[in-house]
């Protein structure tokens, strides 16, 4: 569920958006001015949060983004095993099992509390709490 829809020209860093159906976060972004026959531009750098990718865009500052919904969780490791985190959401106990991201293989471990998020019902690991 996408909460709201935003120009291009609203982007700033850091900020969320949806590109073809990923979830990227912006990370430097220009604006040029309008000129004699054309439309202002906007060139954007933004990195996936769920793999990594980098992508550097350039559209029309009236081009429109959907902003997704991120919910920022909290759980508990309950055993890692060949790279699956078996955990439990600290507020509604629900088992969840998620990939256990490449920079947290030395420090997830069991009895851990990490923060999750829930990316329009895609859920990552992000840190170790």
């Amino acid at each position: 569920m996408v909460s709201k829809v935003i120009d291009a020209t609203e982007l700033r860093e850091g900020s969320f958006i949806l590109v073809e159906g990923d979830t990227f976060s912006v990370r430097n972004i220009e604006i040029s001015k309008t000129g004699k026959h054309g439309h202002a531009k906007v060139r954007f750098d933004a990195l996936s949060v769920v793999d990594g990718r980098k992508k550097c865009l350039v559209v029309p500052g009236h081009e429109r983004f959907e902003v997704p919904m991120i919910d920022k969780r909290k759980a508990q490791v309950l055993t890692v095993n060949n790279g699956i985190a078996n955990m439990m959401d600290s507020e509604s106990f629900e088992n969840l099992e998620l990939p256990v991201p490449e920079d947290l293989k030395e420090t997830l471990v069991g009895g851990v509390n990490v923060e999750y998020w829930d990316i329009e019902g895609k859920k990552i690991i992000k840190r170790v709490a």
